[in-house]
């Protein structure tokens, strides 16, 4: 492939190219080393039919050079003339250049995709550059952000102060527009790393959090709305821990009983029933009436628990003894070692413990006193 020397005032930028991002350092530590070693890898160039010549690729390197006044360039002269192949290898040269940021890639595969000219697909563009179909389709998801997100975006994964990477852009795009532009600006305020960005955005689409919460929520900065996500597990988990946890209790008491009646029966011996078992008997039948405990709160009146009869004190009672643990000591040795959100919400399942078990004895202490008074 020969090389020539073409003046300098004969060659044309390609204004249509893929690329137009030349950040300042870097063309000036281009033209540092042009100075000192000349230009290593020559500009690639094709006739314009006028005696002058358009960049294929190599815009950096020819302006580097016009800024220091060189005369000629050394250039590869093609002679592709289909404007396809052309821009496609505009595009594979870029790629292996560094500076090409995502948001020009993206651009550059919606063009081909899109532009009457070329109309594409995206099975062709990976064969042709050798990119799988699945990196083709998340560079053109960046496209779904607003210009003001898309100045923001960078190449690489260092997290930078009112920049973007690819990678904290990701768990945010499949949100509605109303959330997902701001979201990613106050991302990139914050410096969210790409983790906690994933949480945030799953606090966006849980369908539990009304809209207009959401639209509250957005006035929030980055590690507010990471605490709100924090906050909102937590309470998840423990709704869902006082549904299952009468559920759990019944299915391992009835387990219990079933091994203590399989053991009585091996030794011959009558079996008694069980604290558990008896829960699961009254459970079945139909209550009486009474009046009704809130959470497991005191009734001012409750029935005796006369013979066959359904009393919800004592059905409470045989859930929490066949349920709780045996104490032991905790020491402070024991103690997980946690940081950030993770101690955060650590210390909240504590205090979450620790005031329900103080509801549960308070409740009780009142039924103890209640039946000393009935003597």
């Amino acid at each position: 492939m020969d090389i020539i020397q073409i003046p300098t005032h004969l060659i044309d930028e390609d204004k249509d190219q893929p690329r137009y991002q030349f950040q300042e350092e870097q063309l000036q530590e281009l033209m540092k080393s042009i100075e000192e070693l000349g230009l290593l890898s020559p500009i690639k160039v094709r006739t314009t039919g006028d005696g002058r010549y358009k960049i294929i690729y190599g815009n950096r390197r020819y302006k580097a050079c016009s800024m220091l006044n060189r005369p000629t360039i050394p250039c590869i002269v093609s002679t592709v003339t289909d404007e396809l192949e052309i821009y496609l290898e505009q595009i594979a040269e870029n790629l292996t250049r560094e500076g090409f940021s995502p948001i020009e890639e993206a651009e550059a595969f919606n063009k081909l995709l899109n532009d009457p000219k070329f109309s594409s697909s995206t099975k062709y563009m990976s064969s042709k550059l050798g990119k799988p179909e699945a990196y083709i389709k998340n560079k053109l998801d960046l496209l779904k952000f607003s210009p003001a997100v898309r100045k923001l975006i960078v190449g690489g994964t260092d997290i930078r102060k009112d920049m973007l990477t690819e990678d904290q852009l990701m768990p945010l795009k499949d949100l509605p527009m109303e959330y997902r532009d701001s979201l990613a600006l106050v991302m990139a305020s914050d410096e969210m790393p790409v983790s906690d960005v994933k949480r945030i955005a799953k606090l966006f689409k849980d369908k539990e959090i009304s809209d207009a919460t959401k639209g509250k929520l957005l006035f929030k900065t980055g590690p507010q709305l990471l605490e709100t996500w924090s906050t909102h597990e937590h309470n998840k988990k423990e709704r869902a821990k006082s549904v299952a946890a009468p559920e759990e209790t019944v299915a391992d008491g009835n387990q219990a009983s079933k091994e203590r009646q399989q053991a009585d029966i091996s030794s011959g011996s009558p079996a008694e029933p069980s604290p558990a078992a008896a829960v699961t008997r009254t459970r079945n039948k139909p209550p009486e009436p009474f009046t009704r405990m809130e959470g497991i709160g005191v009734q001012t009146e409750w029935e005796e628990d006369d013979a066959g009869t359904y009393n919800p004190i004592e059905e409470m009672l045989n859930v929490m003894l066949s349920s709780l643990p045996t104490p032991v000591a905790l020491a402070a040795s024991d103690l997980p070692h946690l940081e950030g959100v993770e101690r955060q919400q650590f210390v909240r399942d504590v205090d979450t413990l620790v005031a329900d078990l103080e509801r549960h004895l308070a409740e009780w202490r009142a039924i103890k006193d209640q039946l000393v008074v009935r003597q």
